[in-house]
């Protein structure tokens, strides 16, 4: 570029929209670990709520019918709310798995669980109007910001497995929207007891009753994506198994990425009232957010197949159960030989909280752990492992916990790392 372009070139400027959009936080240290492992470093990255599929592969039934679905030409546009087939499978499959009895026209198909969240905010919010959100959680913050909303952030505590309570939400929802819960929860891997849903269920039925006719109701979108992994004795509860009335104000966000590890499949579902999914269905429409046909067409040929959906959902439960026990098993290990770390037991999704209480310790080069950011430098550069800060979810800067994820983690690995944690705490003094 010559030097007479360059002075010609005119000043730039965006929407005050993407100027203020605030970056993530995951990405950045992502981009932290790329940078280690190209420069030859060898880092355990149990940040990525991913799967890998060396480790995790899909369904092979889904594969091979993903495969035909293209050889069979099913390249052209599909159904704006998804293929009749699909959303027949998913019915099926939501009420055989789930109990949860909604029709075809009620389900909306999408490229992942992405367009679906942007799309129930974009239909339920108008500019000004209140979201409530408990942190830590997974972008609401992001979507409530570009739908112009203000937001009332509900900071959860460890002794609640940071799930929110109908106690935190109640000060907050006279004149809200909606409020967007999660469960099982990323990052926590935590799931509501039956007893805490109903309480918020309950709390959003007064809510709306108490409301004039012609007012806006107080919505909730339920997030479960993660519902088919669960572990031990832990049960999913979704708000309108327990509540039937919620039927009317729920919209769920659900779909085939975490089930079956097929996050890249992009074939994700929202259920909910006819007049919201119909709405949802004509943003998406302007939008374009589907699904590939292939992928939906193979999708609902494998959904059919029950057998094979059992299994395979029985198969990687047992697997993330197994990685997520160890290093539970792992941290609880250090916790009794005195290191100031701690887990909660992991109820579902592919992720465990963990917690490094380390802040002010002194490293062997002098240097005090001060921050957050301080503990999670110190954890990548000497014990060569990437976790995500909780704080990256919306939490308070300087909170001690932590997610870890198992989906690119093989068993094996397991023991290694907790020793070279192990390591990395025995060379700090407090």
């Amino acid at each position: 570029m010559s030097a007479e372009t360059t002075a010609q070139s005119p000043t730039l400027i965006v929407s005050k929209t993407a100027q203020n959009l605030i970056g993530s936080e995951i990405i950045k240290l992502a981009g932290e670990i790329k940078e280690k492992i190209k420069q030859g470093e060898k880092i355990h990255n149990l940040t990525i709520g991913d799967f890998d599929p060396k480790v995790f592969p899909i369904p092979t039934e889904l594969r091979d019918e993903i495969i035909k679905a293209y050889q069979s030409g099913e390249t052209n546009y599909p159904e704006a709310n998804g293929v009749l087939e699909l959303r027949k499978a998913v019915s099926g499959y939501l009420k055989n798995f789930g109990g949860l009895d909604y029709t075809p026209d009620q389900i909306l198909v999408s490229g992942g669980a992405r367009p679906l969240i942007y799309s129930i905010f974009q239909t339920l919010i108008d500019e000004g109007d209140t979201v409530i959100f408990p942190v830590p959680s997974w972008n609401n913050n992001h979507y409530t910001y570009l739908s112009k909303a203000k937001s009332i952030v509900i900071e959860t505590k460890s002794e609640n497995n940071f799930m929110p309570t109908a106690a935190e939400l109640e000060p907050y929802i006279q004149g809200a929207t909606l409020i967007a819960i999660c469960s099982p929860l990323n990052p926590a891997g935590t799931i509501f007891t039956k007893k805490d849903l109903e309480g918020i269920c309950d709390l959003i039925l007064a809510e709306n009753a108490r409301r004039q006719p012609g007012q806006k109701p107080l919505y909730l979108m339920y997030d479960q994506i993660y519902w088919a992994l669960t572990f031990g004795d832990a049960v999913h509860y979704d708000p309108v198994n327990l509540r039937p009335q919620m039927r009317h104000y729920t919209v769920f966000v659900d779909g085939m990425s975490k089930a079956f590890a097929a996050t890249g499949v992009r074939v994700g579902w929202s259920f909910g009232p006819p007049l919201i999914i119909d709405k949802m269905k004509a943003i998406l429409t302007h939008i374009g957010a589907w699904a590939p046909k292939a992928e939906q067409v193979a999708s609902a040929k494998y959904l059919e197949n029950q057998d094979s959906v059992k299994d395979y959902i029985q198969e990687i439960r047992n697997r993330v159960e197994r990685r997520l026990v160890g290093f539970h098993s792992g941290f609880q290990q250090l916790k009794s030989e005195g290191f100031e770390v701690d887990s909660i037991s992991p109820q579902g999704a592919i992720y465990l909280t963990v917690k490094f209480g380390i802040h002010g310790q002194t490293t062997q080069s002098g240097e005090v752990l001060e921050s957050t950011k301080d503990v999670t430098k110190y954890l990548l550069d000497e014990a060569k492992i990437a976790l995500v800060p909780f704080y990256a979810f919306g939490s308070s800067s300087e909170s001690a916990w932590y997610r870890l994820s198992v989906g690119t983690c093989q068993s094996e690995s397991i023991e290694p790392m907790i020793q070279s944690l192990r390591s990395a705490l025995t060379k700090l003094t407090k």
